[in-house]
């Protein structure tokens, strides 16, 4: 799934008809599978794929309220840039995996952690350098 996803830019039904096909499986196997992860996507993303942790560690760390106010921001400043429009897709995932260094997101394959304000602004501050090629 992840290779048809990387190749297609998500799993669209066509790939998920080829891997049911390749694999001998049921169409509907692939879907279960697809649907259960937030890893894989069954719908277009943007060039940055923001996925932001909402599960409890995050919260915690990211002090609650200021943590649901750091992920409004994360949004703001990706519509905030003219010339990056249509090019972000953001998520509330289920964990990422890092809750030692909560709060964090991931962008596309890069993990940001310990997260504040102002890292945030460094953050997508980054994403407008255009030398640098993001995988997604």
């Amino acid at each position: 799934m992840f290779i048809v996803q990387r190749e297609r830019g998500y799993l669209d039904p066509a790939g998920v008809r080829y891997l049911a096909k390749r694999l001998r499986l049921r169409y509907t196997d692939i879907w279960e599978v697809a649907t259960f992860y937030s890893m894989i996507q069954t719908k277009p993303v943007g060039r940055y794929h923001i996925q932001i942790c909402k599960t409890l560690s995050c919260k915690i760390h990211g002090r609650g309220e200021n943590y649901r106010f750091m992920c409004v921001n994360v949004l703001a400043l990706s519509l905030a840039r003219p010339q990056l429009t249509g090019s972000f897709t953001v998520s509330m995932v289920e964990c990422l995996g890092s809750c030692g260094t909560a709060p964090m997101f991931q962008v596309n394959f890069d993990y940001h952690e310990n997260l504040t304000p102002e890292r945030v602004d460094k953050i997508f501050d980054s994403l407008t350098e255009p030398s640098r090629d993001f995988f997604c």
